[in-house]
């Protein structure tokens, strides 16, 4: 196994368990980092395995963070239409 499929794993294991607890922001600050860790892993898998892992980790990633791909989705409706 490469290190970018491992660490997409350990990403999504991370999210999985942060998720479960409760957190005064609704664990925002948390989404924003694991954003900004989750892009290179994604360039990573793109890189060494193809483009359809990192689709699927993108669609895994965005299954658990889910709030973050709605509030997208709705700023992109009010700017587009």
């Amino acid at each position: 196994m490469s290190l970018s499929l491992i660490s997409a794993c350990v990403w999504l294991i991370a999210a999985n368990l942060r998720a479960m607890f409760p957190s005064k922001d609704h664990h925002w600050r948390f989404a924003y980092v694991m954003m900004a860790i989750g892009v290179p892993i994604v360039i990573g898998l793109t890189v060494q395995h193809n483009i359809w892992f990192a689709l699927v980790f993108s669609g895994m990633g965005a299954w658990i963070m889910r709030w973050p791909v709605i509030y997208l989705w709705r700023w992109l409706k009010r700017k587009l239409g």
